[in-house]
């Protein structure tokens, strides 16, 4: 949980910033260029898993764990010097992005040395760090700005993620030996199965609108008159409401199967995005970001799960890291898709259109995934 609050839960508080950059530091751009420092921030999550998922097989966990950890924390109070976009770019983009990405990926690995049974559960409660740091992490962030300033509302957050991370690195451990498993550092085998490509295709289509409006409704409610003073909490609900959603979806995907639980909660995700844009107050924008909040979290919390069990623990590091490094692309381009189109028609309608529409797209290739490995409509996976 330590982990995944300093790394998901830092890159979740992205809205935050969107909204402070806009109005302050980067008030002169666009807001889909802005946009950009949150999605090479979260793509870059993903994006290294490839590498990271191989260096844990063959294993090196430790010292790439310590290094990225280091870069995470010095990054952030880089960040607290940054005052043009290229630094930003550069500072909150690039490293913090890289260094999440050298974390995330082979922490969700190890989980599978260590459960099996409950895995589902496991990963539930590993995501719940994530939803924790997106909840607590805006809020320090908005209340720290007009007390001490963006220097050392950085530098603080800076010595939160040293906490969290040096907590993790003294903790998590390795259980099997490491494998040095035929296929290079892209297999691509795996991609002969259909389940196997589906489900990759899926994860890559539901990032392109799954966190959009997680990333632009704080924007969007000042834009509707919410005061800026309540906004900002907007970020922090929908984070609140995930931890629930990863929780829930944890515990019932050892039940029922993980897409079993993934796809209606997805399908509900893209809907609560159709709707979004015609949330006009206060209370409705509430209301959309517990749903979102829940429904996405249950998506997120058991993401890996389906390529945990395509195929062998030594080749775990492996599958998820090509998974991740596809989806990364989605998780790019997403973002700065959806803030072209609230610039090319001043506002949310359309961008709630093609979020929803790219999540629904995702729910049919999962559906289709789950059915070339079961050859069924009905069990358990």
């Amino acid at each position: 949980m330590c982990n995944n609050f300093t790394t998901f839960g830092y890159v979740n508080s992205w809205g935050v910033f969107q909204s402070y950059y806009q109005t302050n530091i980067l008030k002169d751009l666009p807001p889909s260029d802005i946009a950009w420092i949150g999605s090479i921030q979260y793509s870059l999550v993903f994006l290294p898993g490839l590498l990271a998922g191989r260096l844990f097989d063959l294993g090196y966990f430790h010292p790439l764990f310590a290094a990225c950890s280091l870069l995470l924390v010095v990054a952030t109070s880089l960040v607290a010097e940054c005052h043009e976009y290229w630094q930003l770019l550069l500072c909150q983009g690039f490293a913090v992005g890289l260094a999440c990405g050298g974390i995330v990926n082979p922490t969700t690995a190890v989980l599978s040395h260590w459960f099996k049974k409950r895995l589902k559960f496991a990963l539930g409660l590993m995501a719940v760090g994530s939803s924790l740091g997106g909840t607590v992490i805006p809020i320090a962030t908005r209340n720290l700005l007009p007390l001490v300033g963006f220097k050392w509302t950085m530098r603080i957050i800076a010595l939160i993620l040293l906490l969290g991370l040096g907590l993790s690195n003294l903790l998590i451990k390795r259980r099997f030996p490491p494998t040095d498993v035929r296929g290079g550092l892209f297999n691509f085998h795996e991609f002969k199965s259909a389940s196997f490509s589906l489900y990759c295709a899926s994860t890559l289509t539901s990032f392109l609108g799954i966190y959009t409006v997680l990333t632009y409704i704080d924007v969007s409610a000042t834009n509707v008159g919410v005061p800026e003073d309540f906004s900002f909490y907007l970020v922090s609900i929908a984070n609140c409401s995930s931890g629930f959603g990863r929780y829930f979806a944890g515990l019932l995907g050892d039940r029922i199967g993980a897409m079993n639980v993934m796809i209606p909660f997805t399908a509900a995700s893209a809907i609560v995005t159709y709707s979004w844009p015609f949330a006009r107050d206060q209370s409705s924008l509430i209301t959309i970001a517990v749903i979102y909040g829940f429904t996405s979290g249950s998506f997120v919390s058991l993401l890996c799960a389906p390529i945990i069990e395509f195929g062998d623990t030594a080749d775990v590091g492996r599958r998820v890291g090509m998974m991740m490094s596809i989806l990364a692309v989605g998780a790019l381009v997403g973002p700065p898709i959806s803030g072209s189109i609230n610039t090319a028609t001043g506002g949310f309608k359309a961008v709630g259109y093609y979020a929803g529409s790219a999540i629904i797209v995702s729910v049919g290739l999962m559906s289709a995934s789950r059915y070339f490995v079961l050859r069924q409509l009905y069990g358990k996976l």
